[in-house]
C-alpha cells in the first residue's frame, strides 16, 4: 500500500538527486567562467558618432577626462571647449591582450572639440583698444589712470570675452602709457588783451642788427608759434624806418606763443611800434623778443618754462595783419632768428 511515508522517502530521493545535479552543474558553471576569465576581460568598446575608435577598461576614467577637458582646456586663458558629439560606452569582453586605448579615444574625441578663450578687453569709449588675460590687470590698468588723472578716465571701461580666436596681449604700462590723456591746464589769464597796458621792466630797443651767425651758448629754441614767414630779418618796407631787426610769422589772432627757452621775463607792457611785447632774457646774453602780442600772460619778474604759454598772437602797434614779430638777441644785438629756428 503506498502509504505517507513512501511519498515521502520518494521525495527525499529526488531531492537528493537534484541537490548533486545542481551542484554539480555550479561547479561546472564555475569552472566555465573561472576558463573565460583567465583568457577574457571586461572592456568597453567606444563609438563615436557610430563609429568604432576603441576599447577602454575604465568608462569612468575616461569620461571624467573628457568633461575635465571641457570645462577646462589645456592651455592659459581657455575657459571652455565645446564638443558636440561625445562618445558612446557598451561593455564587452575581449581578449587578454587587447590593448586600453584610453588616450587615443581621448584624443580622438577632443580632435573635434573647439576651444573658447576668456581674457578681457580695455574699451575706450566702448571701442576695444587692448587685450590682457585677467581682470587683475584691467583693474591695473583703471587705477594706474585714475592715479595719474587721466582726463579721459570715465571713457575707459573693460569686458570680459568669450571668444575662439585669442587675441594679442599687451602689458598694462604700455596701455597705460598709449590711453593716458593730461589733463588740459588752466589757461592763464592774460595781463592784457588787445589794449596798451602800463610795460613791466626795461627793454632795449636798439637797431643794430648783425647779419652773421652767433654762438647762443647753452640756450637751444623751438619755434614759439607755426605759420608763413611774412617778412624776414633786415627787410625793409614803408611801414618801417631801418632793416627789420626780426622775422614775422603771420598766423591767426589768438594763436597761443610758446616762449622759446627758459628764462625770465624781463619786459611785458606796451612799446611804440612792437605793439603788447614781451622779452624773456635767457643764458649767456640771448634774449627772444615777442611782439605785436593780442595778449601777455605774464609780467616782468616771471621765469617761464620753455613751451610755456606767454601770450597770444595780435595785430597791435605797427602791424597790417595778426602775426608774431619774433627777435632774437645776444648781448643787445638782432640776429636773424632764421638762424636757429624757421629754416
Amino acid at each position: 500500500m503506498f502509504t505517507i511515508v513512501t511519498l515521502f522517502k520518494n521525495i527525499v530521493i529526488h531531492l537528493r538527486s537534484g541537490a548533486k545535479f545542481l551542484f554539480a552543474f555550479i561547479i561546472g558553471l564555475a569552472i566555465i567562467v573561472f576558463a573565460i576569465f583567465l583568457v577574457y576581460k571586461p572592456m568597453y568598446s567606444v563609438t563615436l558618432d557610430g563609429k568604432f575608435i576603441g576599447y577602454t577598461e575604465d568608462k569612468n576614467e575616461l569620461q571624467t577626462k573628457i568633461n575635465k577637458y571641457m570645462s577646462e582646456g589645456n592651455s592659459d586663458n581657455v575657459a571652455f571647449v565645446e564638443i558636440e558629439t561625445l562618445p558612446k560606452y557598451s561593455m564587452c569582453l575581449m581578449k587578454k591582450n587587447t590593448k586600453d586605448k584610453k588616450e587615443d579615444i581621448f584624443n580622438t574625441v577632443i580632435a573635434s572639440g573647439v576651444s573658447y578663450y576668456k581674457y578681457y578687453a580695455v574699451l575706450n569709449k566702448g571701442e576695444e583698444k587692448y587685450y590682457v588675460p585677467t581682470y587683475e590687470e584691467c583693474e591695473a590698468v583703471i587705477n594706474s589712470l585714475k592715479e595719474k588723472e587721466s582726463n579721459n578716465i570715465d571713457d575707459i571701461t573693460y569686458t570680459i570675452k568669450y571668444e575662439t580666436e585669442l587675441k594679442e596681449f599687451v602689458d598694462t604700462g604700455t596701455i597705460v602709457a598709449n590711453l593716458y590723456v593730461e589733463k588740459p591746464k588752466p589757461k592763464p589769464q592774460p595781463v592784457v588783451v588787445g589794449n596798451r597796458v602800463t610795460a613791466t621792466g626795461s627793454v632795449n630797443t636798439s637797431l643794430n642788427v648783425n647779419y652773421s651767425y652767433a654762438n647762443l651758448g647753452s640756450v637751444s629754441l623751438i619755434q614759439p608759434v607755426s605759420g608763413v614767414i611774412s617778412s624776414r630779418f633786415g627787410a625793409r618796407s614803408s611801414i618801417r624806418s631801418s632793416a627789420h631787426t626780426g622775422l614775422d610769422i603771420a598766423t591767426s589772432k589768438g594763436t597761443p606763443i610758446a616762449v622759446a627757452a627758459s628764462g625770465t621775463v624781463t619786459f611785458a607792457g606796451w612799446k611804440g611800434s612792437y605793439g603788447n611785447l614781451m622779452v624773456v632774457t635767457h643764458a649767456d646774453g640771448v634774449q627772444t623778443y615777442y611782439a605785436h602780442c593780442n595778449a601777455l600772460y605774464v609780467t616782468a619778474g616771471t621765469y617761464v618754462e620753455q613751451g610755456q604759454i606767454i601770450g597770444e598772437v595780435g595785430t597791435t602797434g605797427n602791424s597790417t595783419g595778426p602775426h608774431l614779430h619774433l627777435e632774437v638777441r645776444v648781448n643787445g644785438v638782432a640776429y636773424n632768428p632764421q638762424n636757429y629756428l624757421y629754416n
